[in-house]
């Protein structure tokens, strides 16, 4: 029987303080249960979700699994801010200027921020770092408030270093260390702090500050684990659900504007062509071990170039849209062209029923071709996403063709290539399926298709 996400959730929550030997009541379970869902609900997330807080929680210790409970609890580009619930949590944390959010002076008796602000190593009056830790250290803040009754010192400090640790993509600081290196510093310097430390022997110490970071790295990587997923498609599947979140339309993608689409995509895959691989995988002293490292550093840059060549298709036959549209009219919603999932009729609109099978012998990803025949490609991309216009695309022109389409595709994006130019590029008898099939989509712009169809080979000059 399948058991409801919050009740998945209260049995985590009720899990891990049972194991911690700490008495709370069932009716603060359900109220922490109820803020995490509520809090992770927000109509913009895809992949910040109570999904990945559970994949993120299997088989964690009992403090672990309190951080995967809370470590996204807060994303403000994704929510639009803090919800009232969560600004309640944490009023007198931060105060807002010129746009950005700064950490307030810390009350002498707000000792759960003050740990925060330890083991982040934040100071009052700075501002925040939108990318480098804001939606962590509020996570995390928001976590110790609420539990800083129920769990020690040590537990809260454990639980807070395996958020920080979820910042991720870092390189080494100034001082040449990498983020457990740092984070390593500050929880010792906690442990020692006149006031607030645990004041342990100096062994003890470094024992507890070893297995904390280690801990966390443990976490930090399980949170990125899809980049070292021996499956790519895992990898890309969490791609496109990061491109979901940046679109404020894309769970309705047929209406999305075909522009809208294509620069969220660009976006995207200009993020993973600039991230350095070695930035993925943490580590600190003995783990992972070497070996395991190495494969983890192998699967990163395997998975990314697998994603990346996914979305070289995606590019290209979004391109060929694009251009279509705006050689018959101005930029308009993606589904005018492919159609909709389905009318409210239930008869399919869908540009895959009219493509032929597109020729073979054109060399290929195997790994692509396979993950676009299988039968549902990811449960979790969009329908669109995982257009069968794509597959077309790649399968006429190939892996190499697909990529010199989406070069000159790059040339028509930047305004160096004119639209008919660029259909003009690629192979007429896959530009002219393509025309056709749109014609019997979009109603308003048949007539303009046919006509370009007719006008865009008229010299009769070979492509």
């Amino acid at each position: 029987m399948a058991i409801a996400t919050i009740n998945r959730i209260i049995i985590l929550f009720d899990e891990a303080f049972r194991s911690l030997s700490v008495d709370v009541p069932m009716v603060e379970v359900e109220q922490l249960a109820i803020l995490v869902q509520s809090a992770m609900s927000g109509k913009k997330r895809a992949f910040h979700t109570t999904k990945h807080v559970l994949h993120l929680s299997r088989g964690m210790k009992p403090v672990q699994v309190l951080a995967a409970l809370f470590h996204d609890v807060v994303y403000c580009q994704l929510d639009g801010g803090l919800s009232a619930q969560t600004a309640t949590l944490l009023d007198g944390v931060t105060r807002s200027e010129n746009g950005a959010l700064l950490l307030r002076e810390i009350k002498p008796e707000d000792k759960a921020v003050a740990l925060c602000a330890d083991i982040f190593g934040f100071a009052p009056g700075q501002i925040l770092p939108l990318q480098r830790g804001m939606n962590e250290f509020l996570s995390a803040a928001l976590a110790a408030r609420v539990l800083q009754r129920h769990l020690t010192d040590a537990q809260l400090i454990a639980m807070v270093a395996c958020i920080e640790l979820t910042i991720p993509f870092r390189a080494q600081d100034e001082n040449g260390q990498s983020a457990p290196q740092a984070l390593a510093q500050r929880i010792q310097a906690r442990c020692r702090k006149p006031g607030t430390g645990l004041f342990l022997p100096d062994q003890q110490t470094a024992n507890f500050v070893k297995t904390v970071v280690t801990d966390a790295v443990i976490f930090a990587n399980r949170d990125l684990s899809g980049f070292t997923a021996a499956n790519p498609g895992r990898c890309l599947s969490n791609t496109l659900l990061l491109i979901e979140e940046s679109m404020p339309h894309f769970a309705a993608l047929s209406f999305c504007a075909i522009q809208e689409y294509r620069g969220a995509l660009l976006r995207m895959d200009t993020f993973l062509r600039n991230l350095n691989p070695g930035h993925v995988c943490q580590s600190y002293g003995d783990h992972p071990d070497a070996p395991t490292l190495l494969d983890m550093g192998a699967a990163v840059i395997k998975n990314i170039a697998f994603s990346r060549d996914y979305l070289a298709a995606l590019l290209t036959s979004t391109a060929i849209i694009e251009a279509l549209a705006l050689s018959t009219g101005t930029d308009c919603p993606i589904g005018m062209f492919l159609g909709d999932s389905t009318h409210s009729d239930g008869e399919s609109d869908q540009i895959e029923d009219l493509l032929p099978a597109p020729p073979t012998g054109q060399p290929v990803n195997a790994e692509l071709v396979n993950l676009f025949e299988s039968e549902h490609i990811l449960e979790s991309i969009n329908d669109l996403t995982a257009s069968p216009l794509t597959e077309f695309v790649y399968r006429f022109l190939g892996h190499r063709g697909t990529q010199q389409a989406l070069a000159q595709a790059q040339l028509m994006f930047d305004g160096h290539l004119p639209v008919r130019a660029f259909l003009q590029a690629l192979n007429r008898d896959m530009v002219r399926v393509i025309i056709l099939a749109c014609a019997e989509i979009a109603v308003s712009r048949k007539q303009a298709l046919l006509s370009l169809e007719q006008s865009l080979y008229a010299s009769g000059q070979p492509v």
